[in-house]
């Protein structure tokens, strides 16, 4: 199985190591920064997102590589009896069970700190998985798709939220300068983290998207897979069914 080779601070740290310190150093920044360089448009997607859940009725529901659970939040519209966000960075789940609080929803939504290649889940536990921006974090992305298929039921569904690169004048170049520009720009200089927003335009350059993305899902055995181009381009919304 193929690695992805793109870390964060290209040490000699392993890429869960270094994502893992990556997002715990910015946890603190990560929702204003998410909002912000987002334009606000990343609660569209995410609502287009859990949509196509909706005629699943899904009762529990994974929510992979959470990060401070905003998609986790938004999956309450499906009306679970039960949600877990499970994320690798500890700073992120802190700042997330913080949000949980406060929204008086940590009796439906449960933060866990969890290896999305490695889950402490029995064979189809759950009604369907989504990840929001995460899979490209993935240290071994094969190897976490398959994961996902184990802990979800037969005929459940997986939702893939992510990034991807525009094809289409104008909205290829003004998303590349943005992206490769604008965001690392002013991520470093509100993150303080120098790396960290650097990554982001990195990841999504590297990431398999698109055709070859759904390919990668077929071949794993995801069966009626499809993807949904969002905002030009900008991402994509992958689903599949066990």
């Amino acid at each position: 199985m193929e690695k992805t080779s793109v870390k964060p601070y290209n040490t000699d740290k392993s890429k869960k190591e270094e994502v893992t310190e990556m997002f715990d150093n910015i946890s603190a920044k990560y929702d204003f920064l998410n909002h912000f360089l987002s334009l606000g448009i990343d609660h569209i997607w995410r609502r287009k997102a859990v949509k196509k859940l909706q005629q699943l009725k899904p009762k529990r529901i994974l929510d992979l590589a959470t990060g401070t659970g905003d998609f986790a939040i938004a999956l309450l519209a499906l009306k679970p009896t039960q949600v877990i966000g499970m994320d690798i960075s500890p700073g992120m789940l802190s700042v997330g069970k913080k949000k949980m609080l406060s929204k008086k929803v940590e009796h439906i939504i449960d933060m866990q700190l969890g290896d999305s290649e490695n889950m402490p889940f029995e064979e189809g536990y759950f009604d369907a998985i989504t990840v929001g921006f995460g899979v490209r974090n993935f240290e071994n992305l094969e190897k976490g798709l398959l994961e996902m298929l184990r802990v979800t039921r037969k005929g459940g569904k997986i939702i893939i939220l992510e990034f991807s690169k525009p094809k289409r004048f104008p909205i290829k170049q003004v998303f590349g300068f943005y992206s490769k520009v604008v965001i690392p720009f002013l991520g470093k200089r509100i993150s303080k983290d120098e790396k960290a927003y650097a990554y982001l335009p990195e990841s999504v350059e590297a990431f398999p998207e698109g055709k070859a993305m759904v390919d990668l899902l077929k071949s794993l055995g995801y069966q009626h897979v499809e993807s949904t181009l969002v905002s030009g381009g900008i991402a994509t919304i992958y689903s599949g069914v066990k």
